[in-house]
């Protein structure tokens, strides 16, 4: 489980691509010292196995589905990923609990500066709006954030990105029709579940 505070900004070494996995490495100078082999890392809001660490740097085997329904699919050397290690029980929550289990991509619509804050609009599917509501919690590649505004007709969800969040993450440097992976709130899930079993 994670909280969605991103706690380093990782940068991709190498990707090893095979025909339905690709084992991809990640430097991270600051949390690679915390990390052991089999531990979980959430990469741009996947929860990723650490299969072998060095130094400053792991790796992690992603596998065709993750590749199909994640933005791991187009990944490049060089990129750089939001990067947290697993939340600790003995520790402050901040954020919401986050899972790690991307439910779908979205397209980023448009990054506009403000005084103070950044307005960030996403273009999700459908079939991801009803678990999605003003005010409630989501996962941008890692990121957890607040919902400022739905819009149900265009499908584009609204977030206001502080300086601390735009300086800790990668969110800031994406570009308008970069892949933004998405994790609706577990709760919203749960309830639609027990509401069609009732």
């Amino acid at each position: 489980m994670f909280t969605g505070l991103v706690q380093e900004r990782g940068t991709v070494t190498t990707i090893a691509r095979a025909e339905t996995s690709a084992q991809i490495t990640i430097k991270a100078a600051h949390l690679a010292g915390q990390i052991k082999e089999g531990d979980s890392v959430s990469v741009d809001g996947i929860c990723l196995t650490a299969t072998h660490v060095t130094a400053d740097s792991f790796s992690a085997d992603a596998m065709v589905q993750t590749l199909a329904i994640t933005s791991l699919g187009k990944i490049e050397q060089a990129s750089e990923v939001n990067l947290e290690l697993a939340a600790r029980l003995d520790a402050r929550m901040g954020g919401h609990i986050v899972q790690g289990h991307v439910d779908g991509t979205g397209t980023l619509v448009a990054l506009t500066p403000g005084e103070q804050w950044m307005k960030c609009e996403v273009k999700v599917d459908k079939a991801l709006l009803k678990y999605i509501v003003a005010k409630g919690s989501i996962c941008f590649s890692g990121i957890s954030l607040t919902v400022g505004e739905v819009n149900d007709e265009t499908s584009v969800v609204t977030v206001w990105l502080i300086p601390e969040t735009l300086e800790r993450t990668t969110i800031g440097t994406k570009s308008a029709g970069d892949v933004i992976n998405i994790e609706v709130d577990v709760l919203a899930k749960y309830v639609e579940r027990m509401m069609e079993k009732k």
